[in-house]
């Protein structure tokens, strides 16, 4: 797939005008909070603009390029939903105001798009040149996938050097003004915690690229098309955190499908790998393969989290209750112990 250096400007410009009218027009002019319903509005339209690239790749480059988009772009929002959990608790950590969510969410993907560049062109670059490069890649997302199955603390957010240099470096003021990034207290201009927030989300959004560069390099090895899934998928990101807000506990399962997908990526590398160095029993994946195991996978895990949704959040009730009875339990006879040691001699 060649792609000219104009159509490359074009792409670029198309994403950041995107960008511009969600960050500007779109929030920056409405102070109301980001609710399910708009929420709903936007993921459709970004869906919507997502399939229309697909369709454009379709018309211009043919079947099989597109089918590559599709597949990378599926699996790149399907990881991404991974990146909700953090950014929850990113938000909650920071306790950012919810009218100023969405701006920062955006400028904090804009952050992860600019370092996610950086990361497809070396990926593509080592990838044309050693070819060894795919049994790195993976090696690395079996490993992912394993950890993905053994469980973990996933949801949890520690702060990277990244983070705690700007901390310590930039002045930064104790309250939010609004969605400004910079404010003026005692005379001297400030950044709010908002920038700090962006660079968690944006930096931390690098970190799980080190999984999702190499799975969708799995699908297609065209940087166009690696590059282009990316950014669909990242710029709906925002819309989807509002969307799905306090349902995404509700998918149970979705580790393990996403294990799944990563595990069934990786042998895919290894094996594209052995049959680019002419071992003969090494098949090379086919494309329409991939997308099937890939939607197959999310559509199955998906109906099997909702359906045991009930079962788990009655087993989390149970749990609550059963810790809240045993706490109580705990300081009635604490408080026996304390009444009795009163009664003793010392007590007399």
């Amino acid at each position: 797939m060649s792609v000219s250096p104009w159509v490359w400007a074009l792409t670029l410009a198309g994403i950041l005008t995107v960008i511009a009218v969600d960050l500007f027009l779109i929030h920056r002019n409405d102070t109301r909070e980001f609710t399910t319903r708009r929420a709903a509005f936007w993921s459709v339209v970004y869906i919507g603009l997502a399939v229309a690239f697909g369709l454009g790749v379709w018309a211009f480059s043919g079947g099989e390029h597109a089918a590559q988009y599709f597949g990378g772009f599926v699996t790149e929002k399907s990881l991404s939903v991974d990146n909700l959990f953090v950014f929850m608790v990113i938000l909650t950590r920071f306790a950012v105001p919810k009218h100023a969510q969405h701006t920062v969410l955006m400028a904090g993907i804009v952050i992860a798009l600019v370092l996610r560049g950086v990361f497809i062109a070396v990926g593509a670059a080592a990838i044309a040149t050693f070819t060894w490069v795919f049994f790195i890649f993976g090696a690395f997302l079996l490993w992912t996938a394993w950890g993905l199955v053994r469980g973990g603390d996933e949801d949890e957010f520690k702060e990277n050097a990244l983070l705690r240099w700007a901390k310590r470096v930039i002045p930064t003021s104790e309250e939010y003004d609004g969605t400004r990034f910079t404010t003026r207290r005692d005379g001297r201009r400030m950044v709010t915690p908002l920038l700090l927030v962006m660079i968690a989300i944006g930096s931390t959004d690098v970190l799980f690229a080190l999984d999702s560069i190499p799975a969708i390099f799995g699908l297609t090895t065209e940087p166009y098309l690696v590059f282009t899934a990316n950014a669909f998928a990242l710029m709906g990101l925002v819309q989807l955190y509002f969307l799905l807000g306090g349902l995404t506990d509700r998918l149970v399962y979705l580790g393990h499908g996403l294990a799944f997908i990563l595990g069934f990526i990786g042998v895919k590398l290894i094996l594209h790998a052995m049959h680019e160095y002419g071992v003969a029993w090494a098949p090379d994946v086919p494309i329409w393969l991939s997308l099937a195991v890939i939607a197959g996978t999310l559509a199955a895990t998906t109906v099997a989290s909702l359906a045991a949704g009930p079962r788990h959040a009655a087993r989390r009730d149970r749990d609550a209750e059963d810790g809240a009875a045993a706490g109580a339990a705990a300081g009635a006879a604490a408080g026996a112990a304390t009444e009795s040691a009163g009664d003793g001699p010392a007590g007399r």
